[in-house]
């Protein structure tokens, strides 16, 4: 089994309930704007705690409140690509990579960099400041990070957004290219349609 989700959690007043088990490679996390979806990535990268509930990516339990498993996040060995990209500021692109090669503690990444750089056409952007970075390009970094330490799974935030069609199609036969659980928050129709093996609507 990919993906095994169950949890309740609470942000402010408002109440996420999920229960969702899921065989596909690719699994699409949809439903409107603050309904909780980020939330939910959230509890699964371990950067929020659920109020209670049970994640089990690929076999290996992440959390699990009835047993007192909560696995930290820098343990989890998932990739993420965030809306916000959070690339560090004070590090330059290249260092960002690196800062990713270096989580991947000796694991083989799913891509080589060097290809990488190639396919998501961020090569030249390697000396550049992420505040100098447009909307796309920082998008197009956030994803090679995110692959190149060597992840057991990926979490991707609406991870076309900001990237015209030509490179979003990019994006997207990379995904396609990739063997590993892929759990994708997107409002695209047709990027969910074209990529995911199991659709879960939240809310």
């Amino acid at each position: 089994m990919s993906f095994e989700i169950t949890l309740a959690h609470q942000i402010g007043e408002r109440s996420i309930a999920l229960d969702m088990q899921s065989d596909a490679r690719v699994l699409a996390l949809i439903g409107p704007s603050g309904i909780g979806k980020t939330s939910v990535l959230h509890c699964i990268s371990g950067l929020s705690q659920p109020a209670s509930g049970r994640i089990v990516i690929a076999g290996r339990t992440l959390f699990d409140s009835a047993q007192g498993i909560d696995i930290a996040p820098q343990d989890r060995r998932a990739g993420i690509v965030f809306q916000d990209m959070r690339l560090f500021p004070h590090r330059k692109v290249a260092a960002n990579l690196s800062y990713g090669a270096k989580l991947a503690d000796g694991r083989p990444a799913a891509i080589a960099q060097s290809e990488l750089l190639s396919l998501l056409d961020i090569a030249d952007l390697q000396d550049r400041w992420p505040a100098t970075l447009s909307g796309g390009e920082a998008r197009r970094v956030a994803i090679a990070r995110a692959l190149l330490c060597a992840p057991d799974f990926l979490l991707l935030d609406e991870p076309s957004s900001s990237l015209d069609a030509a490179r979003a199609d990019v994006l997207a036969a990379l995904i396609e290219r990739i063997d590993l659980p892929i759990l994708l928050v997107s409002h695209d129709e047709a990027e969910v349609a074209r990529l995911a093996g199991h659709v879960v609507r939240l809310g």
